[in-house]
């Protein structure tokens, strides 16, 4: 059956029509009447809107079916919250003024006139339902999107529909003479029938579009035919077969007929590619039926319908033919009558548009500041009766849970029997503590940080040894020298400048000496705790606590039913407290969606009878808890014998004895473990703080050897000049340094470090050295030989590097922490007799803590 065939042969619904209505003026009396005028005027805005929504949907529909939609989806959400804020009725003391009347949007001349806002609000959904069907029936149902959005559309007519029988029609009849049959239960069940058919018909022309398998088709055409036949049923009963035209009945009825031929004539054709013959010609004579008796009453009924139905037909007596001939010539099988076979598999692909959401005007700000005052004190002490309730049995769970926690625990229950099936467990402090330790490498990974704590030694020392080296090698050119000239050779020895230099070294050796006393007591207390730490690299760390072990013997063999027994208790007492949590969150949603202010506001009798019918629908859920308990209470009783019967034969003092023995000794691990490895982070440490000093202290000595040779040459060609005969005014010009002669002869003082070697100085050259570009003021004095500044470049040498040097890259710089420790928070900077940071050679214990 092409999709074609059926375009636009769908129904959609008319709206209902209503008369002009002025709700603003009545709604505002009333709010003056029983508020304050202040009130009034502060909903005028809210009133204004109310009124244009109403305006707006009295007046000919929008052009657009989607706009249409969008207003009476608006009005409707104001009409809840009209509802309840003013009580609409004929009471004296009520909104009296206002009745709304509408038309029966199938016979026009039928209307009904209620002071009801349920009669408003159903024939407003009404219309909603009538225009989701008219935004369907404009669909292009020609494209693959078109029926999808068409599908869609009429679901939300259905649900429009189901909303209206289920939550309306009947308000709108209580304590009313009468209302019209379209907005009746009857009438709006039947038109959710039939849009949900007309949905799963939209979704079967997709379906025979993307050339689906005859048996997925034959499911579907199924089902939109028994949505067709249930729709049917309630047109051709009271009170609707007089209410709607005779063309309608028609259309449903060939709608039934077609959809199930067509089911017939699509899962016969699954039945012959099965080669079941026989059942495919049973049902292609019971579709072929079922067209020929709908095609009596097809009278008036639309070309196009009546067209698809006679191709139906030809491919159904077409296959039928075939399969008859087949069944005679081949397979000779017997031909089941048709009221033998079984009903056709259906598969439904829609179903009513849940319109809770889309109608929710809980969150709409309209009248919001209206609450009645006695409405509002009701309800305060409603809600504090509810939440009592909740409180109390809230408590009630809760201490049950408690106990059941208490009562497992001083019966180790279910660690005990977890160790029976080898699934031992350890507490959950201790399991963090095994786990952060295996995280940081546990004792495997110790042997690795130690090779670097002895990398980290012999860079140290390497440094330490090259710093003296340069220290060393300067010294003994400088005793050449001085052997060499003698008395010439005038600069200070090198073991006077370097003194301070050469301790800070000896205190880094002697540092380095306890660092590596510290080691050795580090491997060797890893060698002597091994043993002891080798369980914290079991994995998983549950391997190493002891088994619950069955019994050597057992005269009767029930050890497994006693352990059965005992697990079945514990998952009913599980289940009890899911059920338990489940009840509670029962209780939180029911206090949710108990809202009793609409029926406060509208209710004209006791508030006590209204609160104890509203409290009754609690009581089933205490009961519930009630029993929950006492059943708990029962199973405890039941469990504690049974696990004193398993504690007995299964000997478990002892293996608590044995298990408790083997926390201690993880504890005892993860102890040993820890000072070890804050000894060894201690180490990595000081070597990574001592490189530094090290390296510093090394840069220094560069730049002190550096300068002294400069100061060396410069004093070499000096002496050769005095050897030469050379007199100081001649050589005046060429250089700031005196002869020999007249330095003797000159009451200057010596230079600082020879008065006073172990004073410390800001620099180590200022004291005996001047720049060659200034020339000495008149009266002073040069002292001679001072060696020249650092950035001082003599005979075209390369310039030594700035001061303080650029620090190399360390060897190990992902150990790097940062500066190394200075007790004053400060980096040591020259002069090189800056305090020094690290502990004298007496102290003892290195790094090492014990």
């Amino acid at each position: 059956m092409a999709s074609s065939a059926l375009s636009n042969l769908m129904l959609a619904i008319h709206e209902k029509k209503t008369s002009s209505l002025d709700l603003y003026r009545p709604l505002r009396n009333y709010v003056t009447f029983t508020y304050s005028e202040r009130e009034a005027q502060l909903i005028e805005d809210d009133l204004e809107t109310l009124k244009q929504l109403r305006s707006d949907v009295e007046r000919v529909p929008d052009p657009s079916p989607s706009a249409r939609r969008d207003l009476l989806i608006s009005y409707y959400k104001a009409l809840c919250l009209v509802e309840t804020r003013f009580p609409i009725s004929p009471d004296q003391h009520h909104v009296n003024a206002v009745s709304f009347l509408w038309y029966d949007a199938f016979k026009q001349k039928q209307k009904a006139s209620q002071q009801n806002i349920h009669l408003e609000k159903a024939a407003v959904l009404f219309n909603l339902g009538a225009s989701y069907s008219q935004i369907a029936l404009g669909c292009d149902r020609t494209t693959v999107e078109g029926r999808r959005q068409a599908s869609h559309a009429f679901i939300g007519a259905a649900g429009a529909f189901a909303w209206v029988r289920d939550n309306e029609s009947v308000k709108a009849m209580i304590g009313q003479s009468s209302t019209t049959v379209d907005v009746r239960v009857e009438c709006v069940g039947m038109l959710e029938r039939l849009m949900v058919a007309q949905a799963q018909e939209c979704v079967f022309e997709n379906t025979i579009a993307k050339g689906s398998t005859p048996g997925v088709s034959a499911k579907i055409a199924s089902q939109a035919g028994i949505y067709y036949e249930e729709a049917l049923a309630a047109l051709i009963v009271s009170p609707l077969k007089d209410h709607f035209e005779k063309g309608w009945i028609s259309h449903v009825q060939m709608k039934a007929a077609l959809f199930y031929s067509e089911a017939c004539y699509r899962y016969g054709m699954e039945l012959h590619e099965k080669e079941e013959i026989a059942e495919e010609i049973a049902r292609l004579k019971s579709g072929a039926s079922r067209l020929a008796e709908a095609k009596k009453s097809s009278r008036g009924a639309p070309a196009q319908l009546v067209e698809a139905m006679n191709k139906l037909q030809a491919n159904i007596n077409c296959n039928l033919d075939r399969a008859v001939k087949e069944n005679d010539r081949v397979y000779l099988m017997r031909v089941p009558s048709p009221s033998s076979l079984s009903p056709l598999p259906t598969f439904s692909m829609v179903k009513p548009m849940n319109m809770t959401e889309i109608l929710d005007a809980s969150k709409e700000k309209m009248f919001a500041i209206l609450v009645p005052d006695n409405s509002a004190k009701a309800l305060s002490r409603y809600t504090e009766m509810v939440d009592d309730v909740i409180r109390t049995q809230a408590e009630r769970l809760q201490q049950a849970s408690e106990l059941t926690r208490v009562r497992l625990k001083e019966m180790d229950l279910p660690d005990s029997i977890l160790a029976v099936d080898g699934n031992s467990t350890l507490p959950t402090d201790l399991k963090d503590d095994v786990e952060a330790v295996q995280i940081s490498g546990g004792p495997a990974g110790l042997e690795g940080e130690l090779q670097q704590l002895r990398d980290l030694k012999r860079v140290n020392q390497e440094l330490l040894v090259q710093t003296e080296e340069l220290l060393q090698k300067e010294a003994t050119e400088d005793a050449q020298f001085r052997s060499q000239f003698g008395t010439r050779w005038t600069r200070p020895q090198s073991s006077t400048l370097t003194k301070n230099l050469q301790d800070r070294l000896n205190r880094f050796a002697a540092n380095l000496k306890q660092a590596g006393e510290s080691d050795v007591k580090i491997e060797r207390s890893v060698r002597e705790n091994s043993a002891l730490m080798s369980i914290l690299d079991r994995r998983p760390i549950e391997a190493a606590v002891p088994t619950l072990a069955k019994p050597m013997m057992s005269l009767d063999a029930t050890e497994d039913a006693i352990v059965g027994n005992l697990k079945q208790s514990l998952r009913q007492l599980e289940n009890l407290g899911a059920q338990r949590a489940g009840l509670e969150d029962m209780l939180k949603e029911m206090k949710r969606k108990d809202d009793i202010l609409p029926k406060l506001m509208t209710s004209t009798g006791s508030y006590e009878d209204m609160f104890r019918k509203e409290m009754s629908k609690y009581d089933h859920i205490c009961q519930d808890i009630s029993q929950n308990i006492e059943v708990q209470e029962q199973l405890l009783m039941q469990i504690q014998a049974q696990n004193e019967e398993f504690s007995t034969l299964f000997n478990l003092e002892d293996y608590k004895a044995s298990r408790e023995k083997c926390y201690k000794q993880i504890q005892a691990a993860i102890s040993k473990y820890r000072e070890i490895k804050e000894n060894v982070n201690e180490g990595l440490k000081f070597y990574v703080t001592l490189q530094d000093a090290i390296t510093n202290v090394k840069q220094q000595c560069g730049d002190f050897v550096m300068t002294r040779s400069i100061q060396c040459r410069e004093m070499i060609e000096d002496v050769q000049r005095q050897m030469s005969g050379l007199s100081f005014q001649d050589h005046r010009s060429s250089g700031p340094y005196p002869s020999v002669h007249q330095r003797t002869a000159s009451s200057s003082p010596p230079p600082p470090e020879t008065q006073n070697p172990s004073h410390p100085h800001p620099h180590p050259q200022a004291p005996y050295y001047m720049p060659a570009e200034q020339q000495p003021r008149p009266g002073c004095t040069i002292p001679p030989y001072g060696p020249p500044p650092p950035y001082h470049t003599p005979h075209s040498q390369a310039p030594p590097q700035p001061y303080p040097p650029q620090a190399p890259q360390q060897p190990y710089p992902s150990w790097q922490q940062g500066p190394y420790y200075d007790p004053q928070g400060q980096q040591p900077r020259p002069p090189y007799t800056a305090q020094n940071p690290y502990p004298p050679p007496h102290q003892d214990g290195g790094y090492y803590r014990q």
